[in-house]
């Protein structure tokens, strides 16, 4: 059966559920034990969304997940209105990303109900990866992340919840807000020094929370890598520390061609990812601003 013939089955099938629904309000039967009728109708409406999404036709599919879901709810089913929601996000994620995200709202709501946190924080993320890359809200992305993390914190999945706050730390530091940012860094490498399997990874949190810290302030970031090194004393061996110490230094001199070279050297061995590039931008141009704020 080609996608137009299967668009037909799934539209017929759609009818079906319908008329279904017509008969079983018109008696009044959802209130007087009628819930058999609904299950039915849920059933025609899923089997249709099903056939919608063979057809590759995901609105379509979209809003016949949605109808059976909304009637699951009618009926206290509320597993299977999650499940419902579910499918009808995964299809508008395919044409209607906005669509989609009502929908795993939705699903995290009904979770959340059931105090089943960590599945509803699952789905936040879905929602906050649906911001980022689809919808391009970055504020509204963060917003899930941090209820994410917080869902997840509440159910003691500490790496789960790290994962989420890391995102929000590097969104924080973009947008400037690096005190934010600084926070969640420090807060994960504290807790990455303590764990055997994330020690070696904290030098890499010390490092971002030392480079949000420069730029704020040179002699901010000067503390805080002293206060690295007293909390965590294999941060001095780094490569990552000592580069800052060398930044620190040609930036006291206002140098910005050293400041390079210390980067480029570092760079001849580690590769930067592009977060670190631009903040490290970001503190040379301030070498720059000075250096034409002399002249």
């Amino acid at each position: 059966m080609d996608n137009s013939g299967k668009e037909k089955e799934a539209l017929a099938i759609m009818a079906e559920a319908d008329k279904k629904m017509k008969t079983t309000h018109s008696r009044l039967g959802m209130f007087f034990g009628s819930s058999s009728k609904v299950e039915e109708a849920c059933d025609l409406y899923v089997r249709a969304g099903n056939m919608f999404k063979m057809a590759k036709n995901w609105s379509a599919a979209g809003d016949a997940f949605c109808k059976a879901a909304r009637l699951h709810l009618q009926v206290q089913s509320k597993l299977d209105a999650a499940v419902n929601f579910l499918d009808a996000g995964n299809a508008f994620k395919k044409s209607d990303p906005q669509e989609a995200v009502n929908c795993f709202c939705q699903v995290t709501d009904i979770y959340t109900d059931m105090g089943r946190f960590n599945i509803a924080a699952k789905h936040h993320i879905s929602i906050a990866e649906i911001y980022e890359s689809e919808l391009v809200d970055i504020d509204k992305a963060i917003v899930h992340y941090e209820q994410a993390a917080d869902y997840f914190k509440g159910e003691s999945s500490t790496s789960a919840a790290n994962k989420c706050l890391l995102k929000v730390a590097t969104y924080a530091a973009q947008m400037e807000q690096y005190q934010k940012a600084i926070e969640i860094y420090e807060e994960i490498g504290a807790y990455s020094m303590d764990t055997t399997l994330l020690k070696y990874g904290a030098k890499d949190h010390f490092f971002k929370a030392a480079l949000c810290h420069f730029c704020v302030d040179m002699l901010n970031c000067k503390l805080a890598v002293q206060k690295y090194e007293d909390m965590f004393p294999a941060f001095s061996d780094a490569r990552e520390c000592k580069l800052l110490k060398k930044l620190l230094d040609v930036y006291e001199e206002q140098n910005s061609d050293a400041f390079a070279e210390a980067i480029r050297e570092f760079e001849s061995i580690t590769r930067l990812d592009q977060w670190q590039t631009t903040m490290l931008l970001r503190i040379k141009r301030t070498i720059q601003d000075e250096e034409s704020d002399l002249r």
